[in-house]
């Protein structure tokens, strides 16, 4: 009973130990992002996620996924949620956006999903009124529309400052905005794409095949790169934290998360990402923290709360 107990205390903290870890990826964009050009960091990540997992996989014995339709569906979320996600990220960060801004556009997931999946499940009633039979998907309940608007409000509030004081190397030109815009479609498309057609796997082995995906993707970009890599020990560290703790920790946490919950609630955690970013710099950067800020993430866990919580039967 007491391992029961401690595999449903685990599942309930996957939410929280999720956010906490992948709130750790801007922090590690400031470490590492002086030190090597965006692409050339996530292929070298990735290729030595892929050398971390496969002597754990062939040590426990993992099963690979069993059809080829399977592997190309993992290939295809690998290369939307790997390597367009964070290559978009790091690369308008590159380009002069500020983190600011560029959480706030990414932040928009949520939103996108909720409204495609209201799209879609308008589309399901209407085929079940001409096909008796047809499943009817999942909509997003009212109390959810709220929480998402509750949600990006706070997140507005947490990031405000940044938009508003930010450093004169921040700007916006169509290069950033377009790899920003690019990041938040990719990690929607992922998030669903993965719900939809992904079935149950080992998070090892189907993490595996996501990231061969995304390095062959991301190798020929890294190649075209001028600038070198210098392994300082800002550069060791962030490369060390981003293989074991985004890779192998957050990715396979967002994998699980995504398997076992509904499309909307997983997304809405994402609002809580830059609260705890903005938490996290204070702590390691002294980089300070307001009253709005304080109000912003209180108003941003308020609404996920209203989107992740179970209705009372």
């Amino acid at each position: 009973m007491s391992e029961l107990q401690a595999r449903i205390t685990w599942v309930r903290a996957m939410p929280a130990v999720f956010v906490l870890i992948w709130s750790t990826g801007f922090i590690v964009a400031r470490f590492g992002m002086p030190h090597a050009p965006p692409f050339s960091f996530l292929c070298l990540r990735y290729v030595l996620s892929i050398a971390c997992f496969l002597p754990w996989i062939v040590w426990a014995k993992v099963s690979w996924p069993q059809s080829r339709t399977q592997w190309l569906h993992l290939s295809v979320t690998g290369i939307l949620m790997h390597a367009g996600y964070l290559g978009g990220v790091w690369a308008a960060v590159k380009a002069g956006m500020g983190s600011g801004l560029s959480a706030l556009i990414v932040g928009l997931q949520p939103v996108l999903t909720a409204i495609w999946l209201s799209a879609m499940q308008a589309r399901a009633e209407r085929s079940s009124l001409e096909i008796p039979g047809t499943p009817v998907i999942s909509a997003v309940t009212s109390r959810q529309w709220l929480g998402l608007a509750l949600g990006f409000a706070g997140l507005l509030m947490v990031v405000w400052h940044k938009l508003t004081q930010g450093s004169a190397m921040d700007h916006v030109n169509i290069l950033n905005i377009s790899f920003a815009v690019l990041a938040l479609l990719c990690i929607t498309a992922g998030t669903l794409y993965q719900k939809r057609y992904v079935q149950p796997c080992d998070v090892r082995s189907a993490n595996t095949v996501q990231l061969l995906a995304a390095a062959c993707v991301t190798l020929p970009l890294a190649l075209l790169e001028s600038e070198t890599v210098n392994w300082g020990p800002d550069m060791m560290g962030a490369m060390a934290w981003s293989v074991l703790g985004l890779t192998l920790g957050g990715s396979s946490l967002l994998y699980l998360l995504i398997q076992r919950g509904a499309a909307a609630s997983v997304s809405s955690l994402m609002y809580l990402v830059p609260p705890s970013t903005a938490i996290m710099a204070w702590l390691l950067f002294d980089e300070p923290i307001t009253a709005i800020t304080l109000a912003g993430t209180a108003l941003t866990a308020l609404g996920v709360s209203q989107v992740v919580r179970t209705p009372k039967r």
